[in-house]
């Protein structure tokens, strides 16, 4: 994007925010950088959360502010006329009554990534790749963003990945070119952006995921992905995959564009030497990546080094371990059957034994195997954990060994002593975390410091963890 106006080291210019007000619900890191960059940017502010020690960390914020921030609840009465509420993508806006005060007053529901749209016209020369779907999103964001750093570009990662949008400066330019921002975007961050025009936009697959926040609709959960093709101009890339463009929404959204397909990609080099991005779904990652990467100028060479060199997210196909020639794979992002069907596919049997000692479990999304049901001769036995052991252990006996585990460590320690060189053992849960951990990421960690554990009782000889 070319610059208009003199360029600007805010990420929210002032000349664009100076005087509105704005109300921002939700004051976690999404919240409380954009009340910052609001307020930096000479916004009013109304801030509020439910969480009492979360409003007491904004009005310490407060005396920084010049008098611009205030703490108190978002009805109809303390909106009316704001430029906007700014709402943290966790509000279920089905159900939060945010959504009738926005209605009874015209005050339009926004979320941090609209402000930094409505910013862009007076930001440094930029473009911005926004990458989205159900399973992949922070790894192809992750290996697309490390592809243009390692190739020199100015870039930055924001978004569902973790970094708010608004929580650093604006990006300036370099003799490679104009600056490349890499937004990872949920649906729930796409229903609040009304004018975010990627000049690379990815939708890497749909598969039924979060539709109590779609009242169960699948068909609305993809229209909401589907947003993000709507807001671009019909010259910028779209890029998609075969299944997805299938999809009626994604095929309307599609009809009068020439889409990339993700599957069409050709990919450089030799992808046994990419150790962070083995299995077909990585493949499809990388592909993505590629894609964008080269749109954006990135050379051939560059982008074949950058794969060589990728190290992953951890929690994704984490190689944490191997021991004894066992490895063992962190995986516990997989949260759905759809994303730990790739990782399954990842080990096919080799001289026609399977080889992959599978720990799944946690708290159920469904009850069935839905997409793992093709990759069950790649598994030597599986190990179920959690709320979900029983229903798991009922839809796997008789087609593979099964062990009624409940605890990780138990799994681990089963799943370690069964194992042969050559085996992996695999946490790649199919369910999300919440019925024994407080997300996958503690999950996973928990798994990595058993396999530590078992590492270290390697080398002194001891038998238990």
């Amino acid at each position: 994007m070319s610059e208009t106006g003199a360029p600007s080291s805010a990420i929210l210019p002032p000349a664009v925010f100076a005087g509105r007000n704005y109300a921002v619900l939700g004051l976690a890191r999404t919240g409380m950088a954009a009340i910052r960059a609001l307020c930096d940017a000479g916004a009013r502010v109304l801030a509020w959360d439910r969480d009492p020690d979360a409003r007491r960390l904004a009005e310490q914020l407060a005396g920084d502010c010049s008098g611009l921030l205030r703490v108190g609840e978002i009805d109809r009465y303390s909106v009316a006329g704001f430029d906007g509420i700014v709402v943290s993508p966790g509000v279920p806006l089905n159900k939060h009554p945010v959504t009738d005060i926005a209605r009874a007053t015209g005050v339009a529901i926004i979320g941090d990534i609209e402000l930094f749209a409505q910013a862009r016209p007076l930001l440094p020369a930029h473009r911005v790749a926004g990458i989205t779907g159900t399973n992949g999103k922070s790894t192809t964001c992750a290996l697309l963003h490390h592809l243009l750093q390692s190739a020199g570009y100015a870039t930055r990662l924001g978004g569902n990945i973790g970094i708010p949008v608004l929580s650093t400066s604006a990006l300036q330019p370099n003799e490679k070119g104009p600056a490349i921002y890499v937004f990872e975007l949920s649906s729930y961050q796409i229903d609040i952006t009304d004018s975010l025009s990627c000049e690379a936009a990815a939708i890497l697959n749909v598969s039924p995921d979060h539709l109590d926040r779609y009242d169960g609709s699948f068909e609305a959960y993809t229209e909401s992905k589907v947003r993000l093709f709507g807001m671009q101009d019909a010259r910028a890339m779209a890029l998609v995959d075969r299944a997805s463009l299938q999809m009626p929404p994604v095929a309307r959204a599609l009809s009068h564009r020439s889409p990339v397909v993700i599957e069409d990609v050709s990919l450089p080099g030799n992808p046994d030497e990419w150790p962070s991005l083995q299995g077909p779904h990585n493949r499809g990652n990388a592909a993505a990546a590629v894609a964008i990467a080269r749109r954006f100028g990135v050379e051939e060479a560059e982008i074949e080094a950058g794969l060589k060199s990728f190290h992953g997210l951890p929690h994704r196909m984490q190689r944490v371990a191997e021991i004894g020639g066992v490895a063992f794979v962190n995986d516990s992002k997989a949260t759905n059957p759809a994303s730990t069907a790739p990782a399954l596919a990842a080990y096919p049997p080799q001289d026609g034994r399977a080889r992959i000692h599978w720990i799944v479990g946690g708290l159920p999304k469904g009850d069935t195997l839905g997409e793992c049901e093709g990759m069950l001769d790649h598994v030597a036995a599986a190990y179920t954990i959690g709320e979900a052991g029983p229903m798991f252990t009922g839809l796997l006996e008789g087609r593979v060994p099964v062990q009624r585990s409940e605890m990780m460590g138990e799994a681990v320690r089963a799943a370690a002593a069964a194992a042969q060189p050559g085996d992996v053992v695999l946490l790649s849960p199919a369910c999300a975390s919440f019925d024994q951990f407080r997300d996958y990421e503690k999950r996973g960690e928990a798994f990595v410091s058993l396999v530590a554990m078992l590492a270290e009782a390697n080398k002194t000889g001891e038998q238990e963890i």
